[in-house]
């Protein structure tokens, strides 16, 4: 057996190393590989129906991108499944894997430290061009999963791009700035040019991106940078763009409301999977709100499917616009439509069953300013 073979069989085996290591901090949350492939499967039927029914892992020519690579399992997914899907097209193993390695798959790591382990994911070995690395096209040690150290761009204290602050995040040489080069340029496809060598087309961006900036904050209080990765990747104009984010965006605030907005009346958005509970997708992790995989379809508009999930509850799918006529909230449960629908018939008077004289609605009782007669700003808390 060659080394290339041994390499793909090796990962067959039990238990998957990516689903034994421990996250490395807030923004460094490893990605399950059966979430990821959940991510994939739903890539897959989207290209699917888009493409005559085409298998999107037995095209040599797509390029895929995570921009935001940790421990490069959204990689090593998709090479596994183009080294089976290109079979036919490739049959020469060790040809098919360099071939995937060196024009199909490339990443961005987030640290010095998560780059080196996506690359023992991806090539199984941390040097690209390393006698153990089952790509043999690379010169370089980095081969197409790239790292540099990036600096912050400091403005009356706070970084112009990401927001971090100059307190925190001013660091020597020898700590990580955690200012992530895929959002720290504002010409985004002449920086892809620079560092893959040439002008880059990708057909999927996807991958499961920083969320927030630890500077002090916690949980909601800390502010949130996802949005920038999803705002940057829109940039480059892929085919498919799929990340999972904290849902936390679905009712805006905290400099999300020109996001949410964004999201909320972009019609390419043609899928939502919503979990309520962030701990069904990472387990251990403590997150608010819960988050969400989307996918976005640059070719093709149309509503949303939105699928809720909970725990071992039956999963609730809907296709929908995220924003229902006359509406400028996002119902986030598929089962609160019909009630929605009811209340605006209701006020259009289309409801023969059902009558609400104005003065029982709910906005004209109650005060978002001043609820129950109370000014919030003169509230004060009695010192114990």
């Amino acid at each position: 057996m060659s080394d290339a073979q041994a390499s793909f069989a090796l990962r067959g085996r039990n238990p998957d190393v990516l689903t034994c290591i421990a996250n490395l901090s807030n923004d460094e949350v490893f990605t399950p590989p059966e979430f990821a492939n959940r991510m994939l499967d739903t890539l897959a039927e989207a290209w699917a129906a888009n493409h005559g029914g085409a298998n999107i892992w037995a095209d040599k020519s797509v390029k895929f991108l995570d921009p935001c690579t940790k421990s490069g399992v959204f990689l090593r997914e998709i090479t596994r499944r183009l080294t089976k899907g290109l079979a036919d097209e490739i049959p020469n193993l060790e040809e098919r894997v360099d071939h995937v390695l060196t024009k199909q798959v490339f990443g961005i790591g987030i640290t010095y430290l998560t780059s080196f382990l996506a690359r023992r994911s991806v090539y199984c070995s941390k040097h690209a061009n390393g006698k153990h690395s089952i790509a043999k096209g690379f010169d370089t040690d980095a081969g197409n999963i790239w790292f540099e150290r990036t600096e912050h761009v400091w403005a009356d204290g706070k970084c112009r791009y990401c927001g971090a602050s100059q307190k925190t995040f001013e660091r020597g040489e020898g700590r990580e700035t955690h200012a992530y080069a895929f959002i720290h340029t504002e010409d985004i496809k002449t920086w892809i040019a620079e560092f893959f060598g040439g002008e880059m087309q990708f057909d999927v961006i996807i991958g499961n991106p920083p969320y927030q900036l630890d500077d002090g904050g916690y949980g909601t209080s800390a502010a949130p940078i996802y949005h920038l990765f999803v705002e940057q990747a829109k940039k480059l104009e892929p085919r498919y763009l799929s990340l999972v984010i904290p849902a936390r965006w679905f009712a805006g605030g905290k400099g999300l409301d020109e996001f949410r907005e964004s999201m909320l009346t972009d019609n390419r958005v043609r899928s939502i999977d919503d979990y309520l509970s962030a701990s069904d997708v990472f387990p251990g992790v403590g997150l608010k709100g819960g988050v969400c995989y989307f996918l976005w379809d640059r070719d093709n508009l149309g509503p949303c499917r939105v699928a809720s999930h909970f725990k071992d509850w039956p999963v609730t799918i809907a296709s929908r616009p995220l924003l229902e006529e006359g509406v400028d909230v996002f119902i986030r449960f598929n089962e609160g439509l019909s009630i929605l629908k009811k209340v605006v018939a209701v006020e259009s008077g289309k409801s023969k069953s059902l009558s609400l004289p104005d003065s029982k609605r709910f906005d004209r009782l109650v005060s978002s300013r001043k609820p129950f007669g109370l000014t919030l700003t003169t509230l004060e808390v009695p010192t114990p």
